[in-house]
C-alpha cells in the first residue's frame, strides 16, 4: 500500500495525465523547503513560524491523501494556544517521515 493517494489529484485532472504529472512534480519541489523550514522552526521553538509552514503544506498533504491532519493540528494548537508542546517534535518527525516515504514512492511511480 502506498503512503499517498492520488484520488483528489486525479479528480481535479479529469483524466489529463500530464496535469497529474505536473501536480506531482510541483508537490515534490515545493514541500521539501517548507518541511525544512517547519522542522527548523520546531527546533528553534518558534511556534508561529512552524504554524505558517504547516498551514501552507496542509492542503497539499490533504490533496495527496497523506493523512497528516492530526499532526498538523498539534502544530496549529501549539502556535495558537501553546498547547501540545511536548508532542510537537514527534508530530514534526511523523510529518517528515511520511512525506519522505510518499516522495520516494512518487518519484518511483512517476520516474522523476
Amino acid at each position: 500500500m502506498r503512503n499517498y493517494n492520488l484520488e483528489s489529484v486525479e479528480e481535479m485532472a479529469d483524466g489529463d495525465q500530464d496535469f497529474v504529472k505536473v501536480v506531482v512534480q510541483t508537490f515534490l519541489e515545493e514541500i521539501p523547503p517548507d518541511l525544512e523550514g517547519m522542522n527548523q522552526a520546531v527546533t528553534q521553538d518558534n511556534p508561529q513560524q512552524a504554524y505558517q509552514y504547516a498551514h501552507k503544506m496542509k492542503p497539499n498533504f490533504q490533496m495527496f491523501g497523506l493523512g497528516l491532519m492530526p499532526q498538523i493540528k498539534i502544530l496549529e494548537s501549539w502556535a495558537k494556544a501553546g498547547e501540545n508542546k511536548e508532542e510537537v517534535h514527534e508530530a514534526a518527525r511523523i510529518i517528515t517521515a511520511k512525506y519522505k516515504k510518499a516522495e520516494a514512492e512518487l518519484k518511483e511511480d512517476f520516474d522523476f
